[in-house]
Order: structure tokens, then C-alpha cells, then sequence
């Protein structure tokens, strides 16, 4: 006798969200376990092993307690993420395969993804209640709300700018061009500067330069000169700014031949006037570097990004909230290309480039020339 297969369509949906809904737990329990994996060096320690080892062992060369790497251990074997085998003497081992390790290990540089699991849960710590409250209320998140979050991030850029900006990402600005003025000498503004290791890496590499770093936050400024000062600048300054209020400031107008905004634009309160701010401080025939994410304005488009509710969510617990501040227009991370040209030409410029960035898939190089007179 032939058997049918009766089940429904909304029973189908209903067993294929229900397998979705498990991979979902699984994975944000993975990606908590892996941030700890991360900051406490273990898979640092595992790429070190050239063949399995036991818990103790690793536990061991961590400088950790035993008990809790082993716990760790089993989360990561369950994940897939750590190899399980056994001794003769039927004792657990483990193993890091080394194309784990290319992705997930401080050794890894510019691929390493490992990195990114402290994202969330370091948000979560810091932000989860005053975030969920701004869902009744509307009103932003200050920055106070996020002092480990910002440390992480400016790590997390200071990494990023020592591998790329120097030998990179400014030989690819305006065919090399930049480069020879760079090192005949221009006057340089790095808007939102944070503590200043952009200004400080590019003022060592183009000593004839003078490179001004303008941020809202008067104690990343005090850090940015602390260290500047220690470490004997003598072409850097640092200025506490809004920029929202650059435009107004006759003292800074037309004045830099070359700005730059590293991922800073899309969390100001006022975007809109923090560009014209930047078209206002730059010469004429100056050129402006916007570094902002790779996405798109519309939500359909984004549906395929391979990261899009990752990245939504990092806006959604930080970039949004603190860009809705005092009445702020809270853009988010993912504002978007075409919203970044459009208020880019609002702003005063006439054309926008956007560019790829070399070894960089997250982010879009959007290039802007001061129109002469």
C-alpha cells in the first residue's frame, strides 16, 4: 500500500523555523563562548600545539584553571570549532585545525574574524537595558553607556590602521597624488580622531605634514596628547570639536588640504552638518576621505549581505542609539551608499567617488574633491 506524505505547507515552514530557531541558539551560545576563547588567549594557545593536547595541557600553557577550559572545550567541539580525538589511553584530546586558526587567532591580521566575537556580548554588557528602555522612550544612549565597547572598537582600529593606512589604503587615494603632497607637506584633519592613532601613524610617516585630530570626547583628546607628547610629535595637535559645528568656525575654514573620517560619520547626531562642516575646513581643489560601511540604503538589498544581521544589530545596540541623542537623526551603521552620496552632494560636493578598499570587504572608500572657486 502507498503511503502520502500529508504534511502541510504552514507544518513545513513551521519544522524549518523550528531547525532555523536551534541554530540560532546554538550559534549566540558559540559566538559568547568564542569571544571568551578569544580574550583569554586560548585560541592563540591551541595554534600553537602541532598535535592534540588535553584539556590540562592547554589549560596549562593558558596560565588558565583546568575545569573551566575543559567546559570551554566541549562548547567548541560541539561547535566545530576545536577537533575531539582520544589517546590509546582513551583520554581526550583537542586540536585547532590550522585553517581555524587563519580566521580566529591574533596571527591571522587582516582576516581575522575571531576579533569580532567580543562585539556583541561586550554590547550586550554595557547596553542591553538602556537600550531596551530607548524602545519605549525613542531617545538615544550616551556614550557613557559604552566605555569598554569604545576602548574595544579603537583597538580593534588601531589594528586595522597599523596593517593598512600607511602602505595601503593613502598610496590608493587620487592615484598616489596624496602621497607626493604627503611628503612635501599639507595641513591634515582626522575627524573623529579618537585617541589619535591615525594622526600619529601617518604624522611619523610624512614628517613634513602638520596633522590636526578633532573629537567631541575631551578624554580621548587628553589621551590622543598625553601620548603625543610623550612620545615627542611635533606635527600633531588635537582639537575638542563637534564637528556638527566645524561649519561655523571661521578659525578652521578652508584650512586643511586633506580630511579624513574613519567610521565616525554615521554615529554623529548631526551627519548632515558635520559634512558640511568638513567641505567648510577643507582648501579648495581638497580632497575628503569618508571610510564608511559597504552597504546599501535600502533594506531589500541588504538581505543578501553575509553579515547583514550581524551588522544591524551592532547599529541597533550602539551606532543608532548614540547618533539619537539630544534629537540626534540617528543614522545606524547601515545609513548606506546612496544616503552617504546624497548627503555627501548636500554637503558641497560636486562628485563622489566610491571606491573599494584594498583587503578591507566591510568598508567603502568614498572620495570627495572641494570644487575650486
Amino acid at each position: 500500500m502507498m503511503e502520502f506524505n500529508m504534511k502541510k505547507p504552514s507544518d513545513a515552514k513551521r519544522e524549518d523555523f523550528s531547525t532555523k530557531m536551534t541554530d540560532i541558539l546554538n550559534y549566540g551560545a558559540l559566538n559568547l563562548a568564542m569571544c571568551i576563547g578569544y580574550r583569554t588567549g586560548l585560541f592563540d594557545v591551541l595554534d600553537e600545539f602541532e598535535s592534540p593536547r588535553t584539556a590540562s595541557d592547554i589549560a596549562s600553557r593558558a596560565g588558565l584553571d583546568t575545569r573551566y577550559v575543559k567546559e570551554w572545550l566541549g562548547i567548541m567541539v560541539c561547535g566545530e570549532i576545536v577537533e575531539l580525538t582520544a589517546t590509546e589511553l582513551a583520554e581526550d584530546v583537542f586540536f585547532l585545525p590550522r585553517e581555524h586558526g587563519d580566521l580566529i587567532t591574533r596571527r591571522s591580521g587582516h582576516s581575522n574574524l575571531g576579533v569580532y566575537t567580543q562585539e556583541i556580548p561586550l554590547l550586550t554588557s554595557c547596553a542591553m537595558e538602556p537600550v531596551v528602555t530607548s524602545f519605549y522612550s525613542g531617545e538615544g544612549v550616551d556614550y557613557e553607556n559604552y566605555p569598554k565597547f569604545q576602548s574595544f572598537m579603537s583597538q580593534l582600529a588601531n589594528a586595522k590602521h597599523r596593517q593598512v593606512l600607511v602602505k595601503r589604503f593613502l598610496p590608493s587615494v587620487d592615484d598616489g597624488e596624496l602621497v607626493r603632497k604627503l611628503n612635501s607637506g599639507i595641513r591634515v584633519c582626522d575627524l573623529g580622531c579618537a585617541e589619535g592613532i591615525a594622526i600619529m601613524l601617518m604624522a611619523r610617516a610624512f614628517p613634513k605634514s602638520e596633522f590636526f585630530g578633532i573629537d567631541i570626547s575631551e578624554e580621548v583628546i587628553q589621551n590622543a596628547k598625553t601620548t603625543t607628547a610623550r612620545e615627542g610629535f611635533r606635527n600633531v595637535n588635537f582639537l575638542r570639536v563637534d564637528g556638527a559645528t566645524l561649519k561655523n568656525d571661521r578659525s578652521l575654514e578652508a584650512s586643511f588640504d586633506y580630511v579624513t573620517a574613519f567610521d565616525a560619520i554615521h554615529d554623529q547626531t548631526r551627519p548632515d552638518d558635520a559634512l558640511r562642516g568638513v567641505h567648510s575646513i577643507l582648501k579648495p581643489g581638497g580632497l575628503f576621505s569618508m571610510v564608511d560601511i559597504a552597504a546599501s540604503s535600502r533594506l531589500s538589498e541588504n538581505k543578501a549581505h553575509p553579515m547583514g544581521a550581524f551588522l544591524y544589530t551592532v547599529s541597533l545596540m550602539h551606532c543608532m542609539p548614540v547618533g539619537l541623542v539630544n534629537g540626534g537623526l540617528g543614522l545606524g551603521m547601515m545609513w548606506g551608499r546612496q544616503k552617504a552620496v546624497e548627503m555627501l552632494i548636500e554637503a558641497g560636493f560636486k562628485q563622489v567617488d566610491v571606491l573599494d578598499i584594498p583587503d578591507d570587504p566591510f568598508n567603502l572608500h568614498f572620495l570627495c574633491r572641494k570644487p575650486e572657486p
